[in-house]
């Protein structure tokens, strides 16, 4: 009796820490709140965004919708869907469902693995993104080898491309660091909507090809977000943006 009774309050124990866990980590929506973006935005442009994955865990999208600093504001957010051929993000489900309760242009994003099938990659995206008219197109998140060359990183790109073309009806976005771009993708690629990584301060990025999206800076902060998040620009305003989406 003495060992069943230990059993069950370890048992109680555990429940109540995993509960606080749940609670701290996955299902509370914070509200901490800042002075300010937290960065010196480029000069310049007028159309903001962020993107965000499990890193930034459960986020108040109210909060990042309202928040306001010298005039600038959050206006699209892209959101970490998919990784390889069968990680999910844990909280992409709650983000893309609470983030369309707000004034937000929403996207989706896969992490690439050149090592995999591009194919089975953009399928598993497709069996956990459904994306409505006004959202924006998938968005392929390549800046790694795994060590491939050059022929199989294109050739495992330009499959994964197809298969999101044929679903969706609209070229996906490329991201990319300018310097994996540069050397591992340049042309052949140049026909797809750009999003460059790029964080000289105050430099836009230092390539030849037209760029739709820059992400500027890591060390942003916004409302309704515990710790850092990624900064981004339009190049343009948010009408060019706009044009990119699903019809």
């Amino acid at each position: 009796m003495k060992r069943k009774h230990l059993f069950n309050i370890v048992l109680l124990i555990t429940m109540l820490l995993g509960a606080y866990f749940v609670e701290r980590f996955y299902l509370k929506t914070t509200t901490v709140i800042y002075p300010n973006f937290g960065i010196s935005l480029p000069a310049g442009y007028t159309t903001h965004g962020i993107d965000v994955s499990r890193y930034q865990r459960k986020i108040n999208w109210e909060l990042v919708s309202q928040m306001r600093d010298k005039g600038q504001k959050i206006s699209f957010v892209i959101i970490k869907a998919t990784e390889g051929t069968n990680s999910t993000d844990p909280y992409f489900k709650s983000n893309w469902k609470n983030s369309k309760d707000f004034p937000l242009l929403r996207g989706a994003y896969l992490y690439f693995h050149p090592r995999k099938s591009g194919a089975v990659q953009a399928k598993h995206f497709i069996n956990h993104v459904k994306l409505e008219p006004g959202d924006l197109p998938p968005v392929i998140d390549i800046e790694e080898t795994n060590g491939q060359s050059k022929a199989i990183i294109q050739k495992e790109l330009n499959n994964c491309i197809e298969t999101l073309q044929n679903h969706y009806g609209k070229d996906p976005i490329i991201y990319s660091g300018v310097d994996f771009y540069t050397k591992y993708l340049q042309e052949k690629f140049d026909q797809y909507p750009y999003w460059a990584a790029h964080y000289e301060e105050h430099k836009a990025p230092r390539i030849e090809r037209h760029w739709h999206l820059w992400q500027h800076n890591c060390k942003g902060r916004v409302n309704g977000i515990e710790g850092d998040v990624d900064f981004n620009v339009v190049n343009g305003s948010l009408f060019a943006l706009q044009e990119l989406c699903l019809e």
